[in-house]
């Protein structure tokens, strides 16, 4: 479920199986490929429902930052009652049980106190904790964040995964998808004929090529980066544009982790919160 904005008007899809309109030039996370199994031990797949455990559906990525606690974005909340949702570890294959899967229900949702329902503000990030830890099974790992205040260069070379729409048409991936994207430093992506004042310096920028981007349904998902000698947890997948999703100068934008670090660490450190995290 990735929102999707022109400038400074949201244009957001509220359901992340509701397809919608847009051409693309390459298929798959838009412009990636299959993902080699047990590859992103971090990615999650958030799902909605009820109590019904047949009625999960996936609405969002994210990813395992702690044995209790999942990053995704704010903006992939649709309630704030936490038995509505479960997370998906070690899964790869969304349709099919692999065997490497654990499904665990949401005790607790703590969003962001900045967040404000507007992705021009920012702070589109929220913690999930755990109703039971997730166990290392082989196919499942925390992952490695950035240090505080971490900016990448321009250019350097990341990877999206997730289970975003593939094309125009709405095809969902059975299989867990890949794609480089290339940073677009914010002296750049804030010009004016980029994103302009919506991007942030809390924000980071990825893709922009018009062939490779995330698409609805990657939100909250992982952007990973090779750095420190470790693939790290850089971004949370939280808008792209409206219309196609890979448009030339409008890369697939990220709230950037290494802003939102001591507040993470607050959140699972510290005393007990009420769910709206405020």
């Amino acid at each position: 479920m990735i929102w999707l904005v022109t400038f400074l008007s949201c244009i957001g899809l509220l359901c992340a199986e509701e397809p919608f309109d847009h051409n693309v030039h390459n298929e798959r996370v838009i412009g990636g490929h299959d993902a080699k199994p047990n590859t992103w031990k971090w990615q999650v797949s958030l799902q909605h429902g009820s109590s019904d455990e047949e009625s999960f559906y996936h609405i969002c990525g994210g990813s395992v930052i702690d044995s209790l606690y999942i990053m995704t974005a704010a903006h992939c909340i649709l309630s704030m009652d936490a038995k509505q949702y479960r997370v998906v570890v070690g899964e790869y294959n969304l349709f099919e049980y692999d065997g490497s899967e654990q499904f665990i229900r949401v005790e607790k949702i703590v969003v962001h106190p900045g967040w404000n329902g507007d992705l021009a503000n920012g702070n589109d990030i929220a913690l999930l904790k755990l109703a039971n830890p997730i166990y290392d099974n082989g196919y499942v790992a925390i992952a490695e964040l950035p240090y505080r205040e971490q900016m990448l260069p321009h250019g350097f070379n990341c990877t999206i995964t997730g289970w975003g729409l593939m094309d125009y048409e709405g095809s969902i991936p059975t299989i867990l998808q890949e794609a480089p994207l290339d940073v677009v430093e914010h002296s750049v992506c804030s010009q004016y004929d980029w994103w302009g004042s919506v991007a942030l310096k809390t924000m980071v920028c990825a893709g922009g090529d018009g062939i490779i981007s995330g698409c609805q349904g990657d939100s909250g998902g992982p952007l990973s980066c090779y750095t420190d000698r470790a693939w790290r947890v850089h971004g949370v997948v939280s808008y792209g544009p409206a219309g196609m999703c890979n448009q030339y100068k409008k890369p697939t934008v990220f709230t950037r982790v290494s802003s939102f670090l001591d507040w993470m660490y607050s959140v699972m450190d510290g005393p007990e919160e009420d769910d709206s995290g405020k």
